[in-house]
């Protein structure tokens, strides 16, 4: 493998097509405002190298990036890669993964709008995301110790396993289907609405309107916290060890809690709330 060590790039397409390469403690920066430094590349190593121009990585195939740093200039930095490690990094630039296959993301920090849209087979361990719209159409992913912040996450995903994690978001995991979330806070607005086989367990859930239109929607030991109007058109198996402060029309299934402030079925149902629903051992 060919080192490249404490050199500067900042032309267009400085090391296009580049075969078999360790860069360490490379720059790519400078006034050429250069774009697409390693498109079309393989098996790269980058270690304690800075980013700092658009497109960096497209179409590169046998990639690990450790220990370093995309700026906010970094746009777009990694799409159309495959087989790509990332660790002890920090990425910023917005979109700076995309429609790539076989990711691995441990111990970094990401600030990146639209970040990890169209991916396959994603693992993240030990990092924090803060993005306003994260992995959008995404299928395959694993989380470890993830810290997420953003509006929107997850959203139009599948075949998601998320552990010991925290998130502050709204809209996550609308229309996802088969994610299943373990001993994990989840704050947020509207959480999950028309998804499909979302299945929670031990987890803490905390703000308003949460999980309507879900089908195959399954809670295990969950607390919640200012949960109003839960659970609208809802099919739904839950077992909740706090209080809720309202359901409504639910569809089917069942609810236990240790008590509900108000059960509310409204006369203008779309659908038949059928659900069984007891609250501090009584049927409601």
């Amino acid at each position: 493998m060919k080192m490249i060590e404490d050199q500067r790039f900042g032309e267009e397409r400085a090391l296009y097509h580049m075969q078999e390469a360790h860069l360490r403690n490379c720059r790519f920066e400078g006034a050429e405002d250069g774009e697409s430094a390693l498109k079309e590349s393989r098996h790269i190593v980058a270690e304690r190298c800075y980013f700092d121009l658009r497109y960096p990585f497209w179409h590169v195939s046998d990639l690990r990036v450790t220990d370093c740093e995309m700026t906010e200039h970094c746009r777009a930095a990694m799409w159309y890669d495959s087989g790509v490690k990332i660790s002890g990094s920090k990425l910023g630039g917005i979109k700076a993964l995309r429609e790539c296959r076989g990711v691995e993301l441990s111990d970094c920090t990401v600030n990146s709008p639209e970040f990890g849209w169209k991916c396959e087979n994603i693992a993240i361990g030990n990092s924090s995301i803060v993005s306003e719209y994260a992995f959008l159409e995404s299928k395959s992913i694993r989380a470890q110790g993830l810290t997420f912040e953003g509006k929107y996450s997850f959203q139009y995903t599948q075949d998601v396993a998320i552990e010991r994690s925290r998130f502050k978001t709204k809209d996550a995991f609308w229309h996802a289907k088969n994610v299943t979330v373990t001993d994990s806070v989840i704050d947020g607005e509207y959480l999950g609405w028309y998804s499909e086989g979302l299945t929670l367990v031990r987890c803490h859930i905390k703000g308003t309107q949460p999980l309507c239109y879900c089908k195959r929607l399954t809670l295990i030991d969950c607390t919640m916290e200012d949960c109003d109007l839960a659970f609208e058109y809802s099919d739904v198996e839950a077992s909740i060890h706090s209080s809720i402060l309202s359901v409504k029309n639910v569809r089917s299934g069942h609810i236990t809690a240790d008590a509900i402030g108000e059960v509310i079925c409204t006369p203008d149902s779309v659908y038949p709330a059928e659900a069984v629903i007891v609250a501090g051992g009584e049927n409601k």
